[in-house]
């Protein structure tokens, strides 16, 4: 005997380029856009009846429709208008979890009238997430692969050793980690005026960024939760933030055996390993917040 637990069904990565023309000057939104929809469900796994299911090809149509008809004024507008549409539109839908990522281009300069010329910056990847139940919602914005580097101004010692340990105590080393953040929203639900995603974004973006950049780092953990804290302490509408950091090893490298001094007081030279790699991973929330966020970033 079994019995049908948790479900749901959509498509996944949808990939969109909005291009809106503004006379000469053009405009680009690229998303990523994953659908889960959830709901009355249970009879297609059961029996193989269809009579509630939306079909996947359908939830696809109607994120390009939505894309030219609605426009992208952010991620997270994007996705709001989504799950209303699916759980409003269908009976069966009771639940819409809408999954973005939006990549990043910047404008080429041209000497002629068009602005319609890109590059895309390989910088971060914005994400967001977008749940709803009919009544409530919750948004998580974050950004994923945003790579960030500190040559001094961090140590790591005082830890234990045992038999196995081979690592070096050190007093300046280079801290490098490629940060992936999600930050939850205190906004929920449509009484309340909806925040100004870019500028949260934006913000969020900075406090991450300018916490790492100060923080005199003895610990990587240290260093995660300053930069946590700092989103959260300076943002209201944020509760959560959680945090996963790679540690982007930078090991200096032994000269000695070619009579090469490699000392940091000058400036020295460091073999840069990309695995295996330390993972820090924590959340921070406002005193009195409920974590909401999962533990894995994965499962997002």
């Amino acid at each position: 005997m079994t019995v049908l637990g948790q479900n749901q069904y959509g498509k996944a990565e949808n990939r969109v380029l909005k291009v809106t023309r503004d006379g000469a000057t053009h405009h680009i939104k690229d998303l990523n856009v994953s659908v889960a929809l959830s709901g009355d469900m249970d009879e297609v796994h059961l029996s193989g009846s269809n009579t509630n299911v939306l079909t996947t090809d359908t939830t696809k149509n109607t994120v390009f429709a939505f894309a030219q008809e609605r426009g992208v004024e952010t991620a997270e507008q994007f996705g709001i208008h989504l799950a209303r549409h699916f759980v409003t539109s269908q009976e069966a839908v009771t639940g819409a979890r809408i999954r973005i990522e939006e990549y990043t281009w910047e404008r080429i300069a041209t000497p002629g009238p068009g602005e319609h010329s890109f590059v895309r910056r390989n910088q971060e990847t914005r994400t967001a997430q977008i749940s709803f139940d009919g009544s409530a919602w919750q948004v998580v914005s974050g950004l994923g692969d945003l790579v960030v580097m500190n040559t001094t101004d961090s140590e790591f010692r005082g830890y234990v050793k045992d038999r196995y340990t081979t690592l070096q105590e050190t007093d300046d080393r280079i801290l490098a980690t490629e940060v992936h953040a999600r930050w939850r929203h205190a906004w929920s639900d449509d009484a309340r005026p909806m925040p100004d995603w870019d500028r949260s974004y934006a913000q969020a973006r900075g406090h991450l960024l300018s916490a790492f950049a100060e923080t005199y780092s003895r610990s990587l953990q240290q260093t995660l939760h300053a930069m946590g804290s700092r989103v959260v302490e300076q943002d209201p509408e944020i509760e959560e933030i959680r945090l996963s950091l790679p540690n982007k090893h930078h090991f200096l490298v032994d000269l000695s055996p070619f009579g090469i001094k490699n000392d940091t007081a000058d400036g020295a030279v460091y073999f840069a390993a990309d695995r295996p790699y330390g993972l820090i991973e924590a959340t921070v929330l406002r005193d009195g917040a409920e974590q909401r966020i999962p533990v894995d970033l994965t499962n997002l």
